[in-house]
């Protein structure tokens, strides 16, 4: 994503953390609707456990990597929270990486910015290369990634890791549009769709039969679109015509998650906004500074962490 003045933007151990490397901020929580009241206690904290970041994004819960894996885009590398609060460099250079995910198989998947691909750790720590092209084109520049319910990565392709220079290597599109992309083996990509003016962040239902996509078009041109997006998942793994989900009246929304009961949550500039699964805003989620990302984790994965600027958060969820 963009920098934030263009967005208009682990387990029980984690909870141990020590105050020296978690500071608890007050936590802001804007009720829209008192059923929130159910997923959040007004008295949880909201806690800083890093702050030396530039840019953090693509928050992954991994357990068999040590923890949380976050990329800081503009520092280029990848990062790992621990549960006893240490943060280690996991990849040194990353090629801008941004969006990370696991496969079916628990291997990391990440979208770099720098070399316009989506790659795949394998457990020699060797890069698989998953996708590069498209139509014998290079991609814009792979944004974020998720499993789908069939087992192959999805992911989006926009324009922001090719027009900011901190994030990437300036260059002009290759692709005549900005997709929404599926990758069933290295090297078989898919166009999903290209509905979308600037797809960012993207999530499944549980069910697996709906998919949302940001729209951050806003981001780049103020004309733009600055919505979530719902695709209907057919059968066969096509999507149907988008119907839009919500609207965001400031900046853009950026990552998405859904949780087991379906419930939306979207990294904003003003923090995290949460929606019932027939789109009523639950309410927001305050951060100090735009939030880029988020994902759940802990034992339990109700703790929820949040990237924001160079930050990353953390506050746990009633369920």
């Amino acid at each position: 994503m963009p920098h934030p003045h263009r967005r208009a933007v682990l387990g029980a151990g984690l909870g141990l953390m020590a105050a020296a490397t978690a500071r608890a901020d007050a936590l802001v929580v804007r009720v829209d609707d008192a059923r929130l009241e159910t997923l959040i206690d007004p008295a949880a904290e909201l806690r800083t456990l890093v702050r030396d970041g530039r840019w953090c994004e693509g928050p992954c819960w991994a357990p068999a990597l040590g923890g949380l894996v976050f990329s800081d885009t503009k520092a280029n590398r990848i990062r790992v929270l621990a549960a006893d609060g240490a943060v280690r460099t996991f990849r040194d250079p990353a090629d801008n990486s941004n969006g990370n995910a696991l496969d079916g198989q628990g291997r990391l998947v990440t979208c770099e910015h720098r070399t316009r691909r989506v790659v795949r750790r394998e457990p020699d720590g060797a890069l698989t290369v998953l996708a590069d092209s498209y139509g014998g084109r290079p991609l814009n520049s792979p944004n974020d990634a998720v499993l789908g319910p069939d087992g192959a990565i999805w992911f989006t392709d926009p324009v922001f890791g090719i027009t900011q220079p901190e994030e990437g290597i300036l260059a002009e599109p290759a692709q005549a549009a900005r997709r929404v992309y599926r990758i069933a083996a290295p090297g078989a990509v898919q166009a999903m769709t290209e509905a979308v003016d600037q797809p960012n962040g993207l999530a499944f239902a549980p069910d697996g039969r709906r998919l949302y996509v940001s729209d951050s078009g806003a981001a780049l041109n103020p004309e733009g679109a600055r919505a979530i997006l719902a695709f209907p998942v057919a059968a066969d793994g096509a999507l149907g015509p988008p119907a839009t989900f919500a609207e965001i009246e400031a900046g853009v929304p950026d990552g998405l998650k859904v949780d087991a009961a379906g419930r939306v949550y979207a990294a904003c500039v003003d923090g995290v906004r949460i929606f019932l699964p027939d789109g009523t805003r639950l309410g927001r989620i305050a951060t100090p500074t735009a939030a880029a990302n988020l994902a759940f984790g802990g034992s339990d994965g109700r703790r929820l962490f949040i990237t924001a600027a160079g930050n990353v958060h953390a506050f746990d969820l009633r369920g």
